[in-house]
C-alpha cells in the first residue's frame, strides 16, 4: 500500500509538473487560432468558437518563412554531422584508448562546459572575422566538427557501460582501434548517439545569439532570427505572432516524439553508466 502512494504520489506530481510546463504552449496555440478581436477580450478563452487557421497562412506569407526554414535546416544537418561524428570519437579515445593525460585532458575539456557562451563570444568572433566567415554560415556550422564537451561526456559514459571484452576479442582478431569503433561501439551506441543528433538539432534549430552576430544578409536569416524580425514588424499582431512562434515550435516537438524512447534510454544509460 505504501508502494502504491508513493508511486501514485510521484506520477501525481510529474503530472502537475508537466501541465505547468504545458500550459505557455497551449496559451501560444490557443492564441494563434484566434482573431485580433478575440485576443483583446477581457475573459480568457482556451478554446476558440470559430478556430481561424488562416492565421498560419497569414503568417507565412507575412515573411519569408519557407527560406528561413531551408537557411535553418541546413545549419541544422551540418551541426548535427558534425557534433555526432566529432564527439563520437572524442568520446572513444576517452572511454577506450588508453594514452597518458587522458584523465586529465578529459577534466579540461569537461570545465569548458562551465565556460558561458557570452564569455567567449568576442574572441572567437574576432577570430571569426579574421578568417573572413562573418556574414556566412561557417562559424555557425564550423565548431561542430570540433566535438562538443557534454556530448562527449555523454558519450563516454554509455561508451564505458560496453563490456570491453567485445573490443578485447576484435583486437585480438586483427582489428584496428577504427575497425572496433566503426563495427562494434558505434553500433551498440546508437541510442546515445541519437540523443547527441537530437541535442544537436534543436540547439541549432533555437540557436538565435550565432545567427544574430554572425548572419547580416537577410536571405540567410534562421527562423529564430526571422522570428524576432517578424515580431518587430507585427507588434500588435499577436494572433500572426503566435502562429509563426507554433511553427517553429511542431518540428521540435515532433522530433522529440519519435525519438523519445531513444533519447530516454540515451540519457538514462549515459548518465548512470561509468
Amino acid at each position: 500500500m505504501k508502494r502504491f502512494a508513493a508511486l501514485f504520489l510521484r506520477h501525481l506530481i510529474l503530472i502537475g509538473l508537466g501541465v505547468i510546463f504545458l500550459v505557455p504552449f497551449a496559451f501560444m496555440v490557443s492564441t494563434s487560432l484566434k482573431s485580433q478581436d478575440a485576443i483583446m477580450t477581457p475573459t480568457m478563452v482556451w478554446i476558440p468558437k470559430v478556430p481561424q487557421w488562416k492565421n498560419y497562412t497569414d503568417a507565412i506569407e507575412a515573411f519569408p518563412f519557407w527560406l528561413y526554414t531551408r537557411n535553418t535546416l541546413i545549419i541544422c544537418v551540418l551541426s548535427v554531422i558534425g557534433r555526432v561524428a566529432s564527439s563520437a570519437i572524442a568520446a572513444y579515445g576517452f572511454s577506450r584508448v588508453q594514452w597518458k593525460w587522458r584523465e586529465p585532458l578529459f577534466i579540461v575539456m569537461l570545465a569548458t562546459i562551465m565556460l558561458p557562451a557570452q564569455a567567449t563570444l568576442l574572441p572567437i568572433f574576432l577570430w571569426f572575422r579574421t578568417l573572413g566567415w562573418n556574414g556566412t554560415i561557417a562559424p555557425l556550422v564550423v565548431p561542430a566538427f570540433f566535438g562538443h564537451a557534454f556530448s562527449i561526456f555523454l558519450l563516454r559514459q554509455f561508451y564505458r557501460g560496453i563490456p570491453a571484452e567485445l573490443s578485447d576479442a576484435a583486437r585480438l582478431d586483427g582489428c584496428t582501434e577504427w575497425a572496433i569503433f566503426w563495427r562494434i561501439v558505434a553500433p551498440l551506441a546508437k541510442p546515445a548517439l541519437a540523443t547527441v543528433a537530437m541535442f544537436a538539432f534543436m540547439d541549432a534549430w533555437t540557436d538565435f545569439q550565432g545567427p544574430l552576430v554572425y548572419l547580416h544578409d537577410e536571405n540567410q536569416f534562421t527562423l529564430a532570427l526571422g522570428l524576432q524580425a517578424f515580431q518587430g514588424r507585427h507588434q500588435s499582431q499577436w494572433h500572426l505572432m503566435m502562429a509563426a512562434a507554433t511553427l517553429m515550435t511542431i518540428p521540435m516537438i515532433a522530433v522529440f516524439a519519435i525519438a523519445q524512447k531513444t533519447f530516454v534510454k540515451g540519457i538514462s544509460v549515459g548518465g548512470v553508466k561509468g
